[in-house]
């Protein structure tokens, strides 16, 4: 009879291997940028991408294993950059759902866990399944798998993940970005646990040291991904002042006036510290909370138009550019640097129309446009044109008597004609 293993995962094992992974990507992302098969700068969008989960996990006082692992899933697909990102962070989602409800977890629940996390990467690359990635992926699915059942503990498991990947690749597969990534998170996340690992940015315990001049600053990817709004009875607050405080620890922060309340919308990091605070501010009613990583109904208040158009302008010229065209909502970003999914996301929730037609002029952008999409629902439609001239052509179809839908449909058409 097989002896069985008593191994447990706790929330700080959790909390190494994330730092662990994050510091391994810090060390493989600039060789990660010089690879093929993931678009511009992929090194780059993973390390910004994971930075975000990162920050999830700082000063939480939640030590369960299953908190922690959906707080960093939350960052991770709240705050992805660029395709790579977004196969990323749908491994921290899989994991953060195979984790759930738990405060600690055995070698098994674990390793069943990153096989969800490896199925949720795959399911977002709709074309060509046979790249190596998805290649790599199946392999060190099955390698965890047998690991698994063989009742292993989790360094092995994560060890015989690996070694099956590094045995799948094939002649120039040691150039191709997407499987180094999946390799190098994986041996990250064994070196975290092991505690094998030395980050310029991270501790082991999360907090953020010195950092080297040049190295991407995982602050600057903090994300506040849940969207807080309530009504509080007290007519004698300053509105302005008010509303200036909260963006001290948000990034969106709409506080207005209605009859004998003051309604609040807020996008935070901290629901608990928001409510500490507005629970001293007057009786509190109508409180709803919403994370913004996981489908939600967004409610329109007020839109001043039934369909606003969204796209990325990669500098000062294109903005201008757009505006002329008829942007409504314009989004930093370019293919070296990616907007997040939370930067689309936070642009619709802003209330300026019903429905928004989003149009991105690279592909380098589609999994961050599918992500919002599929966050967002019917509230939002996309249009994925593969450069500027297309872009330009799909803007010109643009008709603000139609529906979001209609606009979609038409404006595709407009620039495939390019």
């Amino acid at each position: 009879m097989k002896e069985q293993n008593r191994e447990v995962i706790t929330g700080s094992d959790f909390k190494r291997m994330v730092g662990g992974a994050y510091s391994e990507l810090l060390l493989e992302y600039e060789h990660i940028n010089e690879m093929k098969g993931a678009g511009h700068l992929p090194g780059t969008h993973i390390l910004r991408t994971i930075g975000a989960a990162v920050m999830m996990l700082n000063e939480v006082k939640d030590d369960s294993i299953g908190g922690l692992s959906r707080r960093a899933a939350t960052g991770a697909v709240f705050g992805a950059r660029g395709n790579a990102g977004v196969v990323l962070a749908q491994m921290f989602r899989g994991l953060g759902k195979g984790l759930l409800g738990k405060q600690d977890a055995t070698s098994s629940e674990f390793g069943k866990a990153f096989q969800y996390g490896i199925l949720y990467a795959q399911r977002v690359i709709p074309e060509n399944t046979e790249r190596p990635f998805i290649r790599v992926a199946r392999e060190v699915a099955k390698g965890a798998y047998h690991a698994v059942r063989a009742n292993k503990p989790i360094t092995e498991i994560l060890q015989a993940a690996v070694d099956s990947g590094k045995a799948s690749l094939q002649p120039g597969d040691e150039n191709e970005a997407g499987a180094q990534v999946m390799l190098s998170f994986l041996t990250g996340c064994l070196k975290g646990l092991d505690g094998n690992f030395v980050s310029p940015a991270i501790s082991l315990q999360l907090g953020l040291s010195a950092r080297q001049p040049g190295l991407p600053n995982p602050v600057d990817d903090l994300v506040r991904p849940w969207c807080v709004r309530l009504l509080v009875r007290n007519p004698k607050l300053n509105v302005p002042q008010l509303e200036k405080q909260l963006h001290e620890f948000s990034s969106f922060a709409l506080v207005e006036r209605e009859d004998r309340y003051i309604s609040i919308h807020v996008h935070t990091d901290h629901v608990g510290q928001l409510l500490e605070k507005a629970v001293g501010w007057g009786p509190l009613r109508d409180v709803h909370i919403t994370n913004m990583s996981e489908s939600h109904a967004l409610g329109v208040h007020d839109a001043l138009m039934p369909v606003g158009l969204l796209a990325i302008a990669e500098n000062k010229v294109q903005a201008k550019e757009l505006e002329e065209d008829g942007l409504n909502l314009i989004v930093n970003g370019s293919e070296e640097s990616s907007p997040s999914v939370a930067e689309l996301i936070n642009a619709a929730h802003s209330d300026l129309a019903e429905t928004y037609v989003m149009v991105a002029w690279s592909r380098e952008f589609w999994l961050v446009f599918r992500q919002a999409k599929r966050l967002l629902g019917g509230r939002v439609e996309l249009v994925l044109c593969e450069n500027k001239n297309q872009q330009a052509a799909a803007l010109k179809a643009f008709d603000p008597q139609k529906t979001a839908a209609e606009n979609a449909h038409d404006m595709t058409l407009a620039a495939r004609m390019k």
